[in-house]
């Protein structure tokens, strides 16, 4: 995860307001998709418990870089950000859930597991 991050530019900050009008900037790509792109994917990606419970099962999740990065991603919770998540609720949920500890413990059990993706399917049903 590290590696990830140190390879990205200006990793400390978010895209700037001119990524918000223009989502796919002039700026370098990684495996042909912006940084904006992939850092939107993995978010979304949060929104999948299973997913939360296989990071955890690795153990990325204790990595340091991995709980930064978490934090750094925060600046999808800002209405300028938001917009561009297919399941808004579920994913920013992830995010502020990911910040805690216990949570990143929690999510190895599968009951955890199971209840969260039906808050999540369930809030998916309510947004539509």
């Amino acid at each position: 995860m590290a590696d990830t991050a140190a390879t990205l530019p200006n990793a400390d900050s978010p895209p700037t307001s001119n990524l918000v009008q223009n989502p796919r900037p002039n700026g370098p790509l990684y495996g042909g998709f912006s940084r904006f792109e992939l850092e939107l994917e993995f978010v979304q990606c949060l929104a999948n418990p299973y997913y939360l419970n296989h990071l955890a099962s690795q153990k990325i999740m204790q990595d340091p870089s991995f709980i930064e990065y978490i934090r750094y991603l925060q600046y999808f919770t800002q209405p300028t950000y938001t917009r561009y998540l297919s399941y808004p609720g579920p994913s920013l949920k992830a995010l502020q859930l990911l910040q805690q500890e216990k949570f990143r413990q929690d999510i190895l059990s599968p009951d955890i597991v199971s209840r969260l993706a039906a808050e999540f399917l369930l809030a998916s049903i309510k947004s539509q």
